[in-house]
């Protein structure tokens, strides 16, 4: 059996929590951030946990994790 290879964009963007979830940025806080409001923005900096629904495939992409 071969080792299994992680995909390196996704190992750039998810982290471990302490429980086993995985931890993602929120996305949309790139540009065109003058129509944004404030209260927006900042919750945009906040870190989140990956939904339930996505979580198996991103272990299955993210081996060694």
């Amino acid at each position: 059996m071969p080792k299994l290879k992680t995909k390196r964009a996704a190992a750039k963007r998810f982290k471990l929590t302490g429980t086993g979830k995985l931890k993602r940025n929120k996305a949309y806080k790139s540009h065109i951030l003058t129509k944004k409001s404030p209260k927006r923005k900042r919750n945009l900096r906040k870190s989140t946990v990956t939904d339930i629904t996505n979580e198996k495939v991103m272990k299955k992409i993210l081996p060694y994790l």
